[in-house]
């Protein structure tokens, strides 16, 4: 696709069941021929679930607490998104990936199903981090309210039925959430959790450390807690996505609160109501358990 007409704002486009964003779903053959390296690390989320950030401390903790070496670019530039096709500019995230170096930073939000075979046979290591729904909900529905490519979401208790529907890019939260969760009982894949990374960011690096076979000290771990805090992650140009013109913050930032618990400053009693009870529907016979707040 070479010009942002026809893109800007459209519908989503069903693709093997699921709504995607539009020029995602063009040319999916160069997803499905992507070749996953055996050292590549797979940092994978549903959207708004804290995607940067993860992929902020897993970039410092590969280079040791370096700052200077972990700006050496942007984070779209440094870990690519393995759907993106950017409208106009006849760039793909696969694009990316095939001229960076090993090891490979991979992101995506794409649901298990989706992801190419060669994740799966070659056995890279991955991360998932999961958050809560209520609030994926509320940061999803300002997310689409700046982010060009999506749809306009229109009043907030359409777009929470939508949300709840799946019928909002990359489809149900409750099924991704899901599915990633069980993927992890056969395959090296670390599950964390939103709301346990702004508890104790330390300890949750720690695990990322550990799942990367890394040995830092004590000092660069706070270091890494440091220059990945929500404060620090909003101010730097280099992970805000302020140099995304597709995105507007003058509507709202890309980085908006990044918080536990601020859908209770959008969710009105009976839309909390009926959101637990449809919730507790789709995730029934699950193991998994999320916090709302802490």
């Amino acid at each position: 696709m070479s010009s942002l007409e026809g893109v800007l704002r459209q519908d989503w486009k069903m693709f093997r069941g699921y709504p995607m964003v539009l020029p995602f779903a063009s040319n999916w053959e160069r997803i499905e021929q992507f070749q996953v390296r055996p050292d590549d690390i797979v940092i994978a989320t549903y959207p708004k679930s804290g995607t940067t950030w993860l992929s902020e401390i897993v970039d410092m903790v590969l280079n040791k607490g370096d700052v200077e070496k972990c700006e050496r670019d942007f984070i779209t530039n440094k870990v690519p998104m393995l759907e993106l096709l950017a409208p106009g500019q006849r760039i793909t995230g696969t694009d990316l990936l095939d001229k960076a170096p090993s090891p490979r930073l991979v992101k995506t939000h794409l649901p298990i199903d989706l992801l190419p075979t060669s994740f799966w046979t070659n056995r890279c290591k991955m991360f998932y981090l999961a958050r809560n729904a209520k609030d994926v909900a509320t940061s999803y529905y300002h997310f689409h309210q700046m982010n060009k490519l999506l749809p306009l979401p229109g009043p907030w208790e359409e777009f929470l039925e939508k949300f709840m529907a799946g019928k909002v890019a990359y489809g149900s939260w409750h099924d991704h959430v899901k599915s990633w969760w069980e993927r992890k009982k056969d395959y090296p894949l670390l599950y964390l959790f939103y709301e346990d990374l702004k508890e104790d960011p330390k300890r949750e690096i720690r695990k990322v450390m550990q799942f990367l076979g890394q040995d830092l000290d004590e000092s660069v771990l706070d270091k890494i807690t440091r220059h990945t805090s929500f404060e620090a992650v909003k101010d730097n140009p280099l992970l805000n996505f302020t140099n995304l013109a597709i995105m507007d913050h003058n509507i709202t930032p890309f980085m908006r609160k990044g918080m536990v618990g601020d859908w209770k400053n959008h969710f009105t009693v009976a839309q909390n109501e009926v959101f637990d009870a449809d919730y507790q529907k789709k995730m029934a016979g699950t193991t998994l358990k999320f916090r709302s707040e802490i």
